[in-house]
């Protein structure tokens, strides 16, 4: 398959492909292209029995079009822990040359990064990565923007988009770290985060990222 398949299938994947439909809108937003070059990409990929597509409702990934999704969201995410952990990147920097390099990665150097990595099974932004031929299946989450104010959350998973990640590096905003939410600002405005050593108030439209209830709730 060309890179461009490629990109398409994981996207699929990322945007929930696994188990729902996937509007062509969703798709278009998350590559950045015309809505009739996705059009025509979604009825080769349908020729080729990698996705199944409904009018009016998306695609959503077939059996072997998952199988082919996981293999390179395993591939990407390898290559942003090797960035993180051993180059110095930033989690808002990694995505970009990871996208560079699952396309050229062997099945041997897959399996030759896996191992000096220790086998690692989430990426630097929280999202699974499914170990050889295995298929990925992300965990079900709430966002920020679904709990109620008071709640103690943690912040489990945050969606590989390059602005979206610029955004929270900017707030100081990272993976893992738990708040307590303070405040939710009416007609979709802004949700105020609180902990021991810092306040930040997250855009309604950040409030996507994911989270899960904090182990003192």
């Amino acid at each position: 398959m060309t890179p461009n398949r490629e990109d398409y299938l994981k996207l699929i994947l990322e945007l929930g492909g696994d188990k729902e439909k996937v509007s062509n809108k969703k798709i278009v937003a998350g590559l950045s292209i015309s809505g009739a070059s996705v059009s025509e990409m979604i009825n080769k990929l349908v020729k080729e029995g990698l996705v199944e597509h409904s009018p009016y409702q998306g695609v959503q990934l077939t059996p072997i079009g998952l199988e082919k999704a996981s293999t390179l969201v395993r591939k990407h995410r390898l290559w942003e822990v090797f960035l993180v952990d051993h180059l110095g990147y930033s989690w808002n920097e990694v995505h970009d040359e990871a996208e560079v390099l699952e396309h050229v990665t062997s099945s041997q150097l897959e399996q030759k990064l896996d191992h000096y990595l220790n086998h690692p099974t989430f990426c630097p932004h929280g999202g699974m990565i499914p170990q050889q031929d295995q298929t990925v299946h992300e965990k079900d989450r709430q966002t920020l923007a679904s709990y109620p104010e008071g709640t103690n959350v943690r912040i489990a998973r945050v969606l590989d988009e390059k602005d979206l990640l610029d955004y929270l590096m900017d707030l100081g905003v990272k993976i893992h770290e738990e708040y307590k939410i303070t405040n939710i600002a009416a007609y979709e405005g802004p949700i105020t985060l609180q902990n021991e050593q810092k306040e930040v108030s997250i855009s309604y439209k950040a409030c996507l990222l994911y989270t899960s209830p904090s182990p003192r709730d």
